[in-house]
């Protein structure tokens, strides 16, 4: 039996897994401006496959976030994976490494469920390193 009341937390999650979905696909193919930024989450196969109106629009605020925040986003993952340059980094790790310090440091999401987070999506999309890889860095963050 499921603790979680409402709907809030799936479409939170959901939106998360959409949200990664687009930025993976933004590393093959970057854009700049807000206009490019929006016309290419929309035209995502993933966006125009999902049904739930909030869990876009939850997905489109992240993206947008981590996307209008990329300079100061990549130098976090680049101070916090120490070694490891951004053009070193596996497009899966990398788009779950951007939404998951973008999560901890500009929203108001706890940095444990942040890191918790994007350790499950390392699990359901990455390798079989990639959760402790992503969970190493992520644990390296910026403490208040």
């Amino acid at each position: 039996m499921s603790k979680k009341k409402g709907n809030r937390p799936g479409v939170r999650r959901m939106g998360r897994i959409l949200a990664f979905q687009v930025l993976y696909g933004f590393s093959m193919n970057p854009v700049e401006g807000r206009e490019q930024l929006e016309a290419q989450f929309e035209r995502n196969p993933q966006v125009e496959a999902e049904e739930n109106e909030l869990v876009r629009d939850f997905a489109r605020t992240l993206f947008l976030g981590v996307t209008e925040r990329l300079g100061e986003v990549d130098e976090l993952v680049e101070k916090f994976s120490q070694h490891w340059k951004i053009a070193r980094i596996a497009r899966v790790e990398l788009a779950i490494l951007r939404l998951s310090l973008y999560e901890m440091v500009h929203t108001d999401m706890p940095v444990k469920a942040a890191i918790n987070e994007g350790v499950e999506l390392a699990k359901k999309f990455g390798d079989g390193n990639s959760k402790n890889f992503i969970n190493g860095i992520l644990d390296a963050r910026p403490r208040e």
